[in-house]
């Protein structure tokens, strides 16, 4: 069904760029953030990031990028806590093979940037009638400016934008510049602790010069100072102040957003259906051809979310039942839209353990958990998510701590869900 759709996306129309990773404003050297053309070598090969703004696919793309992970890599399609893919197991020497394919779905617009192209969005706008203002114009209009701003290369792989069409999904994933719908057509943009009220079609333009500002603030941090989003920068000229005076220079009107009663928030949609929509979770993220075959032909178009999911637009009839019969969670009530791993062995050198199948195995414990569980192979805790979450850490001794917040570290035994589900129960304190 996917097949016949256009792409979702309009394709920035910006002239080719050199695909060299640029300068951070992080003393002038780059971050170590893999990307399309600039692979990570892992212990199980190459790793490629692609990023996709909104994670917005259309079903060539999905197929492109099913090929390529069967082609050159492991066959699986990895989702990230940012609604990117990864491709694992790759040869070294596929990166340019990569690239033209990637380059030809649509998926690179600009080599200069395609790893900045940091882009969420709530995954459920314009379909369920929830939200004040459906994202998708927003999502366009920033990833165009971002393909077209020189100055925006330079912004770190890790720095992220995230669109809200007033829901309040993204609030809790602590993104750098936040665009949030308001009633009115007027929209709310925070960056640091700066929050902004303009009309709604200024947004996009306004989340890219508050990113540009912050690069020229991170260019004047002292030397050797690691500045890659904005909680880093350190003390100096207000970046609001900056930031609204970019946007007067260029005519937008801003006002500073008055002190009043919390925004609403609301919940990653758990699993199920939803009007328009059914939304799918993806255990630990690891999506095996099998189950990315069923996705690319379950509905009119694929929304990759920042929590591992996939919300299906315009299902088929049978789509929950294929892909539930794939391994994907279709329904609510399953503890694995709670449980989160990093790679763990064997594909990662750090790494002190098979992290994921020990999260498996420990699966029955989840339900005595009031907070997610995150578990990692090492105190990198790489992939850990932005919302409170009780951390399950491998130590040198091969064994786990247990980390929950208010509470002092235990070790645990994944190989004994009984224990850890009492340790996930006991109360704050020592």
């Amino acid at each position: 069904m996917l097949a016949a759709m256009p792409s979702p996306l309009s394709r920035p129309a910006v002239p080719p760029a050199s695909p060299a990773p640029p300068a951070s404003a992080a003393g002038g050297r780059g971050d170590a953030c893999p990307g399309a053309l600039r692979l990570h070598l892992a212990d199980d090969g190459g790793l490629a990031r692609v990023r996709i703004p909104g994670g917005v696919l259309d079903a060539g793309q999905w197929e492109v990028l099913g090929a390529l992970a069967l082609r050159h890599g492991d066959g699986d399609l990895h989702l990230t806590s940012r609604g990117n893919v990864q491709l694992r197991g790759l040869d070294p020497a596929s990166g340019d093979a990569l690239g033209r394919a990637l380059a030809e779905a649509g998926l690179l617009p600009s080599p200069a940037h395609e790893r900045v192209r940091n882009i969420v969005a709530s995954p459920l706008s314009g379909l369920d009638g929830h939200g004040v203002r459906p994202v998708r114009a927003w999502l366009r209009a920033l990833d165009a400016g971002l393909c077209g701003s020189a100055r925006a290369a330079a912004l770190s792989g890790r720095f992220l934008f995230a669109l809200d069409d007033g829901r309040g999904d993204m609030t809790a994933l602590r993104a750098d510049v936040t665009v949030r719908a308001l009633p009115q057509d007027e929209a709310l943009v925070s960056v640091g602790g700066a929050r902004f009220v303009m009309a709604a079609d200024d947004a996009p333009r306004a989340a890219l010069r508050a990113a540009e500002v912050f690069l020229d603030a991170a260019a004047r941090a002292p030397e050797g100072t690691r500045v890659w989003r904005v909680a880093e920068l350190p003390d100096g000229p207000p970046l609001a102040e900056a930031v609204r005076d970019r946007l007067a220079d260029e005519g937008v009107a801003t006002r500073t957003a008055v002190a009043g009663p919390p925004l609403p928030e609301a919940a990653p949609p758990a699993p199920g259906p939803y009007p328009g929509a059914l939304a799918v979770h993806v255990p630990l993220g690891r999506l095996s051809p099998t189950a990315w075959r069923e996705l690319a032909h379950a509905g009119t178009e694929l929304r990759l979310t920042p929590w591992r999911g996939v919300v299906v637009a315009g299902p088929a009839e049978d789509a929950a039942a294929r892909l539930a019969g794939a391994g994907l969670v279709t329904a609510p009530g399953s503890p694995w839209p709670r449980v989160g791993a990093c790679v763990g062995q064997p594909g990662c050198a750090r790494a002190r353990a098979d992290v994921r199948g020990d999260a498996a195995r420990a699966l029955p414990a989840v339900a005595a958990s009031p907070l997610p569980l995150y578990w990692s192979a090492c105190e990198r805790r790489c992939g850990r998510p932005a919302e409170p979450h009780a951390d399950v850490v491998a130590g040198p001794d091969g064994g786990y701590l247990l980390s929950v917040p208010g509470r002092a570290p235990r070790p645990v035994d994944p190989a004994d869900p009984a224990r850890l589900a009492a340790a996930l129960r006991a109360p704050t304190g020592p």
